[in-house]
């Protein structure tokens, strides 16, 4: 790898790190196929049950770099430009929305354009109290490429979504909290004890019950209420004959913490 993406596997858990803090974590195309790279490894993985994803230096991301992917692409044609990001930028989404293992996002400073957009799509984002959050594509006179408008308006409503998207304004960890943008704002010191212990948790908790409630959540998404109730109770009943839940009701009745052993990748 180039630098540009850091990744570790410890205790379960896959830490990839955006290491370009010199550029506020902006990146190349070079380094979104790398972190796809990464994605892809941790799907695959079976010692990896969960993915954290965070930021070297004072900022998480600021979305593309301006001069890679704006002021040297002036001169591509409007295909060109497509391509860029069919053929890179949206393998990060496609690969997270296939992802069935937990991801959290640690946003340890500001998270811009689609840099914001890609912290989005993971499943639980927690933030330092300095960190700041912005749509900035209006202010460079684009809009949202990366899957912005999918994914903000289903978690912040659309009048909020276009507000940010047509504003460009900048918003605090508080008021990205309230709103529902983040699960939660820390202290920046204590931001990623709380997001590694959370990883831990999940990680060291019963992985297919984990995982069949990410799918049942992501379809019940995309279907009414009737599938939804089939699928559930589909998957339930594959569960309740799963040796992690006969674990949890032996350490129920047994007063003690559960050991599970359930796997899969």
């Amino acid at each position: 790898m180039s630098g540009d993406i850091l990744f570790e596997v410890a205790e379960k858990v896959a830490t990839i790190t955006l290491n370009r803090p010199e550029r506020r974590n902006a990146f190349t195309l070079a380094m979104i196929d790398e972190w796809v790279s990464c994605l892809e490894e941790c799907r695959a993985r079976a010692d990896i049950h969960t993915v954290l994803i965070t930021g070297a230096g004072k900022a998480f991301c600021s979305g593309g770099d301006i001069d890679e992917l704006m002021k040297q692409g002036q001169a591509r044609t409007p295909q060109e430009r497509k391509d860029e990001l069919v053929g890179h930028v949206h393998s990060i989404p496609l690969t997270l929305d296939r992802m069935d293992k937990p991801v959290i996002v640690a946003i340890n400073g500001a998270a811009t354009g689609a840099g914001l957009d890609l912290a989005l799509m993971c499943d639980l984002r927690y933030a330092a109290s300095s960190a700041r959050f912005a749509e900035t594509y209006v202010k460079m006179a684009l809009m949202p490429g990366a899957g912005g408008a999918f994914v903000l308006p289903r978690i912040v409503g659309r009048a909020r979504a276009l507000e940010m998207l047509w504003t460009g304004d900048f918003i605090d960890s508080e008021e990205a909290e309230r709103i529902g943008l983040i699960n939660k704002a820390l202290p920046d010191e204590e931001l990623m004890a709380h997001a590694h212990a959370m990883a831990r948790r999940l990680a060291d908790g019963p992985v297919q019950s984990i995982r069949s409630i990410k799918r049942a959540v992501r379809a019940g998404q995309n279907s009414d209420l009737a599938t939804s109730l089939d699928y559930g109770a589909l998957n339930y009943g594959v569960l309740a004959s799963g040796e992690d839940h006969h674990e949890a009701v032996d350490a129920f009745l047994e007063k003690r913490a559960p050991d599970f052993k359930g796997g899969g990748s």
